[in-house]
């Protein structure tokens, strides 16, 4: 297999207005076509294979961190409006008993109103929340591409310095374990994302789960470590220990 480039020489925006690019459609991230090529040349269908797996990675980190524009600037006016109205609800009444302000308590009384409102409509409308979640995610792809990156080059100079291990196809299927696994864990990002919002729409709060989804983990690894430890016996009683043989006399 071919050394491919690490770095895309075109932007996210590019990507997507490219040739052959799938791209973003307004409002909602969409699924992708997988490449159908010819294998007769599998170090170019490889190289293929990963600039769909990158460019699916940009497009979908572009998509969050164009998303949490709006949420961020809608956030800020919501929380600088609470912080404005708590502010003048608690000076105006002192104004208004100090004498400089005189009938002025009724309006603080409305300040206060407006702070309240503007962190229930924050809260409501999850847009903090939000924008947490959304660059969150966007930089959980990254690192994951980064992750990818380097996998990629691994194999690149191992198949270029050599020895290389094994045949030819197992190279070519170790190669395209190393982009499936890659597909797999962008996808549980954004499931894991969506999971989060559903769960915030439900209950009223954000456990941002993202931040459980470890980029380039072993998902066969971690259900092996967890049944490592086994659960403590329901029924309340103390599990029974083996018995060691006692030692032979001499």
């Amino acid at each position: 297999m071919g050394q491919p480039e690490m770095q895309p020489d075109r932007s996210p925006q590019e990507w997507r207005g490219g040739e052959g690019a799938a791209g973003l459609r307004p409002g909602d991230l969409t699924g992708r076509a997988f490449p159908h090529g010819d294998w007769g040349e599998p170090a170019l269908r490889l190289d293929e294979l990963y600039r769909w797996a990158e460019r699916g990675a940009l497009d979908t980190a572009a998509w969050y961190l164009a998303d949490r524009v709006w949420k961020r600037r809608t956030a800020r006016a919501l929380r600088g409006g609470a912080a404005g109205g708590a502010v003048i609800g608690a000076a105006l009444p002192l104004l208004d008993l100090t004498g400089v302000a005189d009938g002025a308590t009724p309006w603080g009384y409305l300040a206060l109103l407006l702070a309240v409102a503007c962190l229930g409509t924050d809260r409501f409308f999850g847009v903090t929340s939000g924008w947490i979640r959304d660059v969150a995610t966007a930089q959980a792809v990254q690192r994951r591409l980064q992750v990818l990156q380097f996998d990629w080059a691994t194999e690149s100079v191992r198949e270029v310095l050599g020895p290389a291990e094994g045949t030819a196809g197992e190279a070519a299927e170790r190669c395209l374990g190393v982009l499936r696994r890659f597909s797999e864990d962008v996808t549980e990002l954004m499931r894991a994302e969506t999971a989060d919002w559903m769960v915030e729409f439900r209950t009223g709060s954000a456990p941002l789960g993202i931040q459980s989804a470890v980029p380039g983990a072993s998902r066969p690894d971690a259900a092996a470590a967890l049944a490592r430890f086994a659960l403590p016996p329901t029924n309340g009683t103390r599990p029974n220990m083996p018995r060691q043989r006692p030692p032979e006399p001499r």
